[in-house]
């Protein structure tokens, strides 16, 4: 029997080549889609699936208000929580970002990028594989490092490290240990020291935002009871100290300045995919773009399915005889729907093959447009290719099998079934599907691509075109800012450079801090730091609104005056905010002017309030100095390049390398992820428009070769050629309407809901609808007219001589 299957199975293949072939490339084209997008899920939900102590550990965030939640605790919190509670098993302290600096072992130097710095509990949390050293000592004793097995083998090859002392940051660290990483990670770092604990001795009795936090519970259950306690410590030791300073009442300390901060727990399991900001170093995935491609990836396959549905059903007519005639000599339905089942099983099965071919082919660009590293390969992925393959055989399959299993015998046999309208409904309904799809893509592609292009486009609201951001690392027992201040005289000396400033901050990099601003009764707004140098908002460009910029001409310019963006100064309720004198960081600052609000971290997000000052107004602005922002002439720049390198490798830091960024490229990276979904969507919406030009062939190419007979009988009464064409195509152009009209719904409610993600967006008009049902309208009348010309220069006598 099931020899038999194969060879009318072959048998069938010979006699419709182009449609086995249309029906098994849409196929191919549809599961690889899938296919891709179940390589990436699987990817983002691998991170720390190794960790055995996942479960029972939680990340602290602290609700600063206004949407503000942060993964950064103060020094004071875990201790307590400790010595007052009965829940907590452990806990550390981490920096949530690398460092990038260079490590010197015998003469070598070795620059490594991600340098990450945790308590000594840390590998208690990430329970690596040690090559070499104990995971429970490592970190134990002051400045410890410990190096992944790729930096040990770069620095001392095959030796054992375990006693070495390397200079890291002007100063000596031994090495403890050599681990290896099980797994993917959120925390996946070259090198661990336990340099944080130094800072964490001096803040240990104030509170300072400085520090993420894991916490290892007892209980994952006693979770809300933590968050409790933090609340309570919070309101007792800050709120409640702060309001007697003040000689308030808690009350009115809190009408005053608002409410407290309120701590949250994160599952450390759910935090490589949390929507806010990031926790550890190597980032958040992006949950919603994951989601988008899944959920358009199993779109795609469902508009292949139906494809398939579509002309296995008009290809049944062909069949009907043989259906008839295996039914007389004692088939059962059973059979026959088996049958019809293995002979989709092995169309499927020659559409899977096809689609790893094309996976494998495809993957290096698809890691380059996600930055990964995704391979074919793992038994979680084996098992959901082969659940792919039966899901895809049951709904693509058992309908079809199900309604030709149903022909009536007689029916068949007489010759007349063509004429049935069984299955009409059925293959209509699925090509009003495939033109919903179509159209639903076609517009997404295009509001995508306007919004894109609206945020490139968009004003900033400051130029950074000619802007130089020259890494600038801190050197011991040297004051950063009087490094600084001498090295900006000797770059300005430099032919082709316009002006030198610095700042503690960086546009687009997220390199700033926040601070709550205070105004006479005003509830405490949560304020962006922003300090630098003389002249720095003069280079980016930024405009002056009111008042002035500060100037180096004023002492009271570098001590206690200040700038305010137009967010900020809103908040003060004041009609004229010039020479107002405002509450920060626990003193009085006057404003002296207002500036024009600009784009900071990307245009998915909103324009925070802004507070301006000289460096040397905060202590703490002063030793983080990270980059000294060069502005540079266009003409020569290569040439004004090199002598900048030239000069900073002789003159400021031999050891470490001359890097630069320009601001401009910097910010254009914030968006370049809306650029890929906007490469995405294009792409896809070609994959679709192919699926259903193949589908839609196919069709009507299946529907007009039975009106062969018809056609002949209509040309010899007279019929014209432009009649024909009319009466062949009016039915797919209204299906191609009614899809249009089904289809704009979904687009527009779902593309509305992706356009909330930028608080900077177009509106959605009606020009891509437009578009969409021209375009679609145009595909379709150019195939079925096509065919139908094609089908009107059809031989008279060869459907008539037997008439």
């Amino acid at each position: 029997m099931l020899q038999n299957w194969i060879n009318i199975f072959i048998y069938q293949l010979k006699h419709n080549k182009l449609f086995t072939a249309l029906n098994i490339l849409g196929l191919s084209i549809g599961i690889a889609g899938l296919i891709f997008a179940t390589l990436y899920w699987n990817d983002e939900y691998s991170y720390d699936k190794w960790n055995p102590e996942k479960d029972k550990t939680f990340i602290v965030m602290n609700d600063l208000g206004e949407g503000n939640i942060w993964a950064t605790n103060s020094a004071k919190t875990a201790p307590y929580l400790k010595s007052s509670t009965s829940y907590l098993e452990n806990y550390c302290y981490f920096y949530n970002y690398y460092s990038r600096e260079t490590i010197q072992f015998n003469g070598k130097t070795e620059l490594l990028d991600k340098i990450f710095s945790a308590q000594k509990s840390f590998f208690s949390f990430f329970p690596f594989e040690f090559k070499y050293g104990n995971a429970k000592t490592a970190l134990q004793e002051p400045q410890s490092i410990v190096f992944s097995e790729k930096t040990a083998f770069r620095l001392f090859k095959n030796e054992n490290p375990i006693g070495r002392q390397v200079k890291y940051a002007d100063k000596m660290y031994v090495v403890r240990g050599v681990y290896k990483i099980p797994g993917k990670s959120v925390v996946m770092p070259s090198a661990v020291t336990n340099s944080i604990e130094e800072d964490l001795e001096a803040r240990k009795d104030r509170w300072s935002y400085s520090f993420g936090l894991l916490l290892k519970l007892k209980q994952s259950s006693d979770a809300s009871l933590v968050t409790k306690s933090l609340d309570e410590f919070f309101i007792e030791d800050n709120y409640k100290r702060q309001a007697r300073r003040e000689g308030m009442t808690l009350e009115a300390f809190i009408k005053a300045y608002g409410g407290p901060t309120k701590a949250q727990l994160l599952p450390f399991e759910n935090s490589r995919l949390y929507n806010g900001t990031y926790v550890f170093p190597e980032g958040s995935g992006n949950l919603q773009f994951l989601r988008i491609l899944m959920g358009l990836s199993i779109v795609i396959l469902l508009l292949s399915i139906v494809n398939y549905v579509n002309l296995a059903t008009a290809n049944a007519i062909k069949r009907a005889k043989e259906v008839g005639v295996r039914k007389i000599v004692g088939a059962t339905k059973v059979h026959i729907v088996l049958q019809f089942v293995f002979e989709t099983a092995l169309t499927m099965l020659f559409a899977l093959l096809l689609a790893l071919v094309i996976v494998e082919v495809s993957l290096p660009f698809y890691n380059q447009f996600l930055n990964k590293e995704l391979v074919l390969a793992g038994s979680q992925f084996y098992l959901q290719l082969i659940a792919i393959f039966i899901l895809v055989v049951i709904v693509g399959g058992v309908f079809p099998a199900v309604y030709i299993s149903n022909f009536e015998v007689l029916n068949v046999l007489k010759g007349n079934f063509s004429q049935s309208k069984n299955g009409l409904w059925l293959r209509n309904s699925m090509l009003v599907l495939q033109f919903s799809i179509a159209v639903f893509f076609i517009i997404g592609s295009i509001v995508v691509y306007q919004q894109v292009q609206f945020m490139v486009d968009k004003d900033l609201g400051f130029n950074g075109s000619q802007l130089m951001n020259i890494s600038f690392r801190e050197q011991k027992d040297k004051e950063q800012f009087e490094r600084y201040e001498s090295i900006k005289q000797e770059l300005k000396k430099i032919q082709g450079v316009e002006a030198v400033s610095a700042g503690a901050f960086s546009i687009a990099n997220d390199q700033f801090s926040r601070g709550g601003l205070h105004y006479k009764n005003n509830q405490e707004v949560i304020i962006q730091q922003l300090g630098s140098d003389f002249g720095m908002l003069e280079m980016l460009g930024v405009k002056l609104l009111k008042g002035r910029f500060l100037s180096d001409k004023l002492v009271s310019d570098t001590i206690s005056n200040v700038l305010l963006n137009e967010v900020a100064a809103k908040t003060m309720n004041e009609k004229n905010p010039i020479d107002k004198i405002i509450d920060w960081q626990g003193e009085k600052y006057k404003v002296v002017g207002i500036v024009k609000n600009f784009h900071y971290s990307g245009l998915d997000t909103e324009i925070a309030p802004m507070i301006f000052f000289h460096i040397n107004a905060q202590k703490w602005t002063q030793r983080n100095i990270e980059s000294i922002t060069v502005k540079v002439s266009p003409k020569n720049m290569d040439k004004t390049i090199a002598l900048l390198k030239n000069f900073w490798v002789k003159n400021v830091d031999a050891e470490y390398p001359f890097e630069y960024s320009f601001v401009d490229k910097n910010f254009a990276r914030t968006y370049k992820k809306y650029e890929d979904q906007r490469n995405l969507f294009a792409l896809l919406n070609v994959v679709v428009i192919l699926i259903a030009v193949f589908g839609l062939f196919a069709l009507a190419s299946f529907s007009m070769e039975r009106r062969l007979k018809e056609i002949a009988i209509r040309k010899t009464l007279g019929a014209e050629t432009n009649t024909l064409l009319k009466e062949l195509s009016k039915q797919y152009v209204i299906f191609c309407i009614i899809g249009f009209f089904i289809g704009i719904v979904p687009a527009y409610f779902l593309l509305q809901k992706w356009l909330k993600n930028f608080p900077f967006r177009i509106d959605i008009t009606l020009l891509p609808f437009f578009l969409a049902f021209v375009s679609l309208l145009f595909l379709t009348l150019t195939i079925v007219l096509l065919k139908a010309y094609q089908v009107t220069k059809v031989d008279v006598l060869k459907y008539l001589k037997y008439e």
